[in-house]
């Protein structure tokens, strides 16, 4: 797989699990702090832990979220070098370019 391919599926990962608003819930809770995955399901009382933990499951497929065993808790933290990667090759351009035009619609 070419690496534009690769990166190419990686971002329709990170889109796919940020599409969510579950999804974005769960990464604001972990963006405060690392969490255990039943302290998360706490955070989430209208979910069942089935329904969170297929939701943490695509945010782990999108690299959003890691998982490390502590004794017999799982322990989970947001990575935010996906978001960082979308915004780089996407919002900052766009945003750059706004601003671009919005200076030339003040400059008339």
């Amino acid at each position: 797989m070419s690496e534009a391919l690769r990166k190419g599926s990686e971002d329709d990962r990170v889109f796919k699990a940020l599409a969510s608003p579950i999804r974005r819930r769960m990464l604001d809770e972990l963006k405060a702090s690392e969490k255990t995955t039943g302290a998360l399901c706490e955070a989430l009382p209208e979910l069942d832990r089935t329904t969170v933990l297929q939701h943490l499951r695509v945010l782990e497929d999108a690299a959003l979220v890691t998982g490390r065993k502590v004794g017999r808790e799982r322990r989970l933290s947001l990575s935010p070098m996906p978001i960082k990667r979308i915004h780089d090759r996407w919002i900052g351009d766009y945003m750059r370019a706004a601003v671009e035009l919005l200076d030339e619609l003040d400059a008339e």
